[in-house]
């Protein structure tokens, strides 16, 4: 866990914007959690470069998922997937169990999903636009 030193209204996602599977997963997300708990925004805008604290190059590869909490503290890989599943509505919470295996089986786990993601889903060559019913949801650039 890293602390951003700052508080947010919503807890952020941060996630790969061309990876299907992670827009798939975007969208899960916003269909389980009606009260708009979580905000997006793909690792490769201008805020999720901010707020992962990374310049990545356009071309480089996020290899995880970032959740940043309210109160500014940041997860990574399975135990951002297992937070995010505890703030979603019944039964997905339940997931939040595997807390319990170790971290490196469940994050050896994770990479190997990450490691595999495009060839598995697909990806594509710009972010997922959010639609106009789900574009509040999405953080701006600037």
């Amino acid at each position: 866990m890293k602390r951003t030193g700052r508080e947010f209204p919503n807890a952020v996602v941060l996630f790969d914007g061309v990876c299907h599977l992670c827009q798939g997963a975007v969208k899960f997300i916003i269909r389980r959690d009606p009260r708009g708990r979580f905000k997006f925004a793909s690792l490769q805008s201008e805020a999720g470069r901010r707020l992962s604290g990374e310049e990545a190059e356009p071309s480089g590869t996020p290899g995880t998922i970032v959740l940043i909490d309210r109160n500014g503290a940041s997860y990574t890989r399975s135990t951002a997937a297992l937070r995010i599943a505890k703030g979603l509505k019944f039964p997905w919470p339940l997931l939040y169990g595997f807390i319990l295996v170790p971290r490196p089986i469940r994050d050896a786990v994770y990479r190997w999903i990450a490691a595999n993601r495009y060839r598995w889903f697909g990806k594509d060559e710009a972010c997922l636009v959010p639609t106009p019913e789900i574009r509040g949801r999405f953080l701006r650039d600037g």
